[in-house]
């Protein structure tokens, strides 16, 4: 099974997308460097997708084809799934809203990733890592732990840690607020950007 390595970027999107909506379920789509090659998987960003309605609807299906099209032009693929659940205990992958979105992803990218927010790790003092992160292992046909590590670990905990301190969470745009109003970026891009003149100052 592969390892997975986690950017300052997508690790900082997970979270907060997870902390902006601390009541409800969240999830998105993980990408990874598309010619990228070896036993690690290098997720490269994550797309915030719903708070709202999680499940496999037509909009997820939207969502999905929009994204994969993104991901293409960019050199990337989608490589994974997360989610955070609604309840502050649930986080088992067996109780993870909308699992058989990761099932179809790992259809198409055999290596792909399911990760599962550690809501009880979510806060503003956040010195651990709070992902469970499973891969599938197909002599089992299911999602098993994988190991993981973050890209400059301390660094990113730090920062993470320092913007949510500052509210930053909110900047986060998933797909339900682009529904809402299609000028809103699901990419993130001036996210991104505000992350990388961050990871600067380290």
């Amino acid at each position: 099974m592969c390892e997975y390595e986690f950017s300052e970027t997508a690790y900082t999107k997970i979270i907060f997308h997870a902390a902006k909506y601390p009541h409800q379920a969240v999830n998105g789509l993980l990408l990874a460097d598309k010619k990228a090659k070896g036993s690690i998987v290098q997720i490269t960003d994550a797309i915030p997708l719903f708070h709202q309605c999680l499940g496999v609807t037509p909009m997820a299906e939207i969502a999905l084809m929009q994204i994969d099209a993104y991901a293409d032009s960019e050199g990337l693929v989608i490589a994974g799934y997360y989610a955070a659940p609604e309840n502050f205990y649930d986080n088992q992958i067996d109780k993870a809203p909308a699992a058989k979105i990761a099932d179809k992803i790992q259809e198409n990218f055999k290596n792909a990733c399911f990760a599962i927010v550690d809501n009880k790790l979510v806060s503003l003092e956040h010195n651990r890592a709070a992902l469970q992160v499973y891969g599938y292992a197909t002599d089992s046909n299911r999602w098993s732990k994988a190991k993981y590590s973050l890209v400059h670990t301390s660094q990113t905990l730090e920062g993470v840690s320092l913007l949510l301190k500052r509210g930053a969470m909110r900047d986060v745009i998933d797909f339900d607020n682009h529904l809402d109003n299609p000028e809103n970026d699901w990419t993130n891009q001036f996210l991104n950007q505000s992350l990388k003149d961050l990871q600067k100052l380290y």
